[in-house]
Formats: structure tokens, sequence, C-alpha cells
């Protein structure tokens, strides 16, 4: 694919898109397929960079993986997990990390878990402290409290756990994920956050689906027995809410109606919800058999928190670039530590649009007059900034996608499935 790309400006054609599996589901239930003993199949797995790179590491410690064209067959169990001599590479893959670390304690041997050099830029000290309270050997190497990591293996004995949330909760998911393995099981306290919180909801709920015991109080304390064994079974992943948004953006400042295969309002995913947040700014939803559908309609500003869907910020940030009155977008500092500083990166590049956009350490504020003019958007290796502006090019003549192959993180054939908007 080349380096540069220009969006086509045009109208678009009132559709129905398919998506991708969720990447979120497809990393959960690949480690639960990891942990549990025998044969599971994954049905409509998404293969991306960030879940292949899970993928990869899950067979450095010795899980069998066979693909096929619409699903993956794992054999797994944690007991039979192997040592690795080699790296545990996760390039930029902020999930991968924090689940995996997690994972690794249940091993043999000393692990290293690197990435790239963004990802050796990411905080992980909270999930490192969780971790050492469990009874996990694990360390930063360079001392900064972020990747690369070094992970002891064995047998661990879990009990009680303060966690600090406030940056991730993927720290949570993956004491969550390694609770039923340990010996005393674990009692987990949130201290500290904790931010987007349906993708805790989501964890539970693959973990529930293996067969395994979760107890909670809210968002507030967690409690998982020990010595449970996650069962074997047949899984399938659901439409992917997150990669879903660009299309239902589309829609929203277009004015065309678009629907995404396979979406529906009764998900877990924390950010099918953003279909709700498009309602409040003027367009019209609707629940068909096919998918959730969002029809463009005149677009007004709104000001929301957005603690719970970090990933959709980005997007939304270009659709109130086209509403009328100022947008503020709240309680979103955590965006600092994602793929790269999105709130700076976002407001960087709709100010290249002619968009009034400031932020500060936790919000983003759009006066949303409508961008004048083009520009080359630089996306900072993120996929979600590529996708996002991709949408902004649709209205505004002259937008152009640096390193569009970023998009290969989560959604590998984004490119394809966007041309096929066009009437």
């Amino acid at each position: 694919m080349a380096d540069l790309i220009q969006i086509k400006t045009g109208k678009i054609a009132d559709c129905t898109v398919p998506v991708p599996g969720s990447k979120s589901y497809t990393h959960r239930m690949l480690i639960g397929a990891a942990l549990a003993p025998g044969k599971s199949v994954i049905y409509n797995p998404l293969r991306s960079e960030d879940t292949l790179l899970t993928l990869k590491a899950l067979r450095q410690l010795g899980v069998s993986a066979d693909e096929f064209e619409d699903r993956i067959e794992l054999r797994g169990g944690y007991t039979d997990f192997v040592g690795s001599n080699d790296p545990i590479y996760l390039a930029n893959s902020g999930t991968s990390m924090r689940l995996l670390t997690a994972v690794a304690a249940l091993g043999k041997g000393r692990y290293h878990l690197c990435g790239s050099e963004r990802m050796h830029e990411r905080p992980i000290q909270d999930l490192i402290d969780g971790l050492g309270q469990a009874g996990v050997d694990v360390r930063s190497v360079n001392a900064t409290g972020c990747p690369p990591l070094e992970v002891k293996g064995g047998l661990v004995d879990g009990g009680r756990v303060a966690l600090n949330c406030s940056v991730s909760s993927q720290y949570l998911s993956a004491l969550l994920l390694i609770g039923p393995c340990t010996r005393n099981g674990m009692e987990i306290e949130i201290v500290q956050g904790l931010v987007s919180k349906p993708y805790v909801d989501m964890t539970i709920e693959v973990m529930r689906g293996f067969g395994i015991q979760v107890d909670r109080t809210g968002y507030t304390s967690f409690h998982v027995p020990g010595r449970q064994i996650y069962k074997s079974g047949t899984y399938t992943v659901e439409t992917d809410a997150s990669n879903a948004s660009y299309f239902w953006a589309a829609g929203a400042i277009t004015g065309a109606a678009v629907t995404v295969k396979g979406t529906h309002i009764d998900s877990t995913q924390g950010d099918m919800r953003f279909a709700g947040v498009l309602e409040k700014m003027g367009c019209r939803v609707q629940p068909e058999a096919e998918g959730i559908c969002v029809a463009g309609a005149p677009l007004n500003a709104i000001d929301i928190d957005m603690a719970d869907m970090p990933d959709m910020v980005p997007t939304l940030a270009v659709v109130a670039a086209f509403a009328e009155g100022t947008t503020y977008i709240r309680n979103v500092a955590h965006l600092k530590a994602k793929e790269t500083d999105r709130l700076g990166a976002v407001v960087a590049e709709l100010n290249k649009l002619g968009v009034d956009a400031t932020c500060s350490a936790s919000q983003m504020v759009i006066r949303g007059k409508g961008p004048t003019r083009g520009a080359e958007i630089e996306t900072y290796n993120d996929h979600r900034m590529a996708m996002c502006f991709a949408v902004a090019g649709l209205r505004i003549p002259g937008v152009k996608i640096r390193e569009p192959q970023c998009v290969e993180k989560s959604f590998p054939n984004f490119w394809e499935i966007f041309q096929g908007l066009y009437q």
C-alpha cells in the first residue's frame, strides 16, 4: 500500500456494511482457550496485527493453534505451558502486553515481554504492583514502570490485591483472567479508577462463557475462586463495535443511512453505545434485522463523559467538527497512554483541517463550524487516527492519510470496505 492515500470526497450511498469480529473479544477468547485444557474452536475471530501477536505469544507458551478461514482451533491448558528462550514481542499492542503479562505468570521459567519503542513508553506499573501482591515475580527491565518486562512463571498464590485502574481497565482484566488458575483465588479491590468499565464486563462475560465463577460488587471489588478449570468449547466472536463506529460516523456527517451488519444494542461492548451518542447529536438510530442503522441529520454539539468509551473519542471528535456548537469530551486523561497521545494528536490534526479544537489534561473541546480545508493527516502509526480522519475526507476535499497501512492493527480490510461506501 502507498505511504499516502487521498480520500475521495463525495456522496455515499445508503448501505449495509460488513465489519470483522471484535478485537477485544478475540484477545480474551484466545486467552480463555489457551487456559482451557482440551480443544476449543473460535469462530469469526479478528485476524489483525494485534490479535495475531496474541496468538503467536500463546504459541510460544506451548498452545497448539490451527487457523482456518472461518475459525481458529486451539488446544490449551495452562499447566502445560512451556518456557520460551525467545522474547515475546508484542509490538504496540497494549491489550496483548497487559493480558499476557499475567498469563505468562502461569508458565515455566522466565519470560521476556517486549514491544515497539512506543510500547516501551506506555505505563504498566500498576499491573506490576497488582501482580506482585498476588505473589508474581515481575519487573520492568529498565525500571521505568513500562515494558520491556521480565516475568517469572510458576504456581501463583493469588490472595488480596489493591489495584489502581485509573490508566487502564486491562490491569483488572489481566488479574481476573488468571484468578481461577491461582492457588487461593483472588480478592481484588479497586482503589483508584476504574476507566473503561465495559471492557471489564466483557472479560467477565468471556470467563463465565468458559465456565468460570466470578463474583463482584459493582466495579469496586471482585472475587474469583481459585483452582477452577476453564472449560474448552465452541465460541463465536461478535462484530467489532469500535470498527463499526467509523461507518456510523460516515452516515452521521453525510446524511446517509449506514447499517453495520451484526451489531446489536444489547452487546456487552461498551463502544456499541456510540450509536446512542450520535443519536444525542441528532442522528436517527434504528436497530434493524441486519444490524444497527445510523442515518445522518443536522448535528448538534454535546457535553459528554467518555471515560468508558475511550477508543470512540477520536471518531466523536471528527463528527463534532461538523456539529453546530461546542462539544466537550470529558474525563479522557487515559487517552494519553494509548498507541499515541490521542488527545494531543487528534487536536493537532483537527487544527490542520481548520477546526478550532483544544485539549487539557483530561478533556477535549471542539468548536464545530466544520473543517475549512484539506490537509495531510499524520496517523502517528495509530490505526484509529487513520480511520476516523478518513471519515472527515468524505466531506472535506484534499484530506490525505499518511501511513494508511497502520489500520492492519485492528481492521486489515478497512480501506476495501470504506471504498464500498461511495455511490
